[in-house]
């Protein structure tokens, strides 16, 4: 039997192929430049939140994540409380201030947009809110 024209492959052929198939696959997930554990801690503190009623937007997990803050237990409750006042007074876009840290969050959606520690909220600004709820 002629393995050669009735295109089979060698093990040499098919080995390259799959192995260099599995390199490219390997080098794809390099490329994102997200580690596992950045991963790993914003799925658990969306989780965590979720179940408290508030969810975190991409951009403000990764605020959490990159400045290495984690809220406690106090004032996590205390963000849930602020951001149900401001439902209470009809704010649709709030700013939630619980001791150093600050929070943009759309109140209709539960949802925290950004997050700020002390050195970012220096200037005293804040734009595209319509109330504010300091806890």
């Amino acid at each position: 039997m002629d393995i050669q024209n009735q295109n089979f492959l060698s093990i040499e052929q098919l080995t390259d192929r799959y192995l260099s198939q599995s390199k490219q696959a390997d080098g794809q997930t390099k490329q994102t430049g997200v580690s596992f554990q950045d991963v790993l801690m914003q799925r658990t503190l969306q989780t965590a939140v979720q179940s408290r009623g508030l969810k975190f937007s991409k951009h403000a997990a990764g605020r959490l994540s990159d400045r290495g803050i984690e809220l406690t237990e106090g004032q996590m409750e205390r963000l849930n409380d602020g951001v149900r006042r401001a439902g209470q007074k009809g704010i649709k876009d709030s700013l939630v201030i619980v001791d150093e840290y600050a929070f943009i969050v759309n109140v209709p959606n539960r949802t925290v947009i950004t997050a700020m520690d002390g050195t970012e909220t220096s200037d005293n600004v804040f734009t595209n809110i319509n109330g504010a709820v300091i806890m």
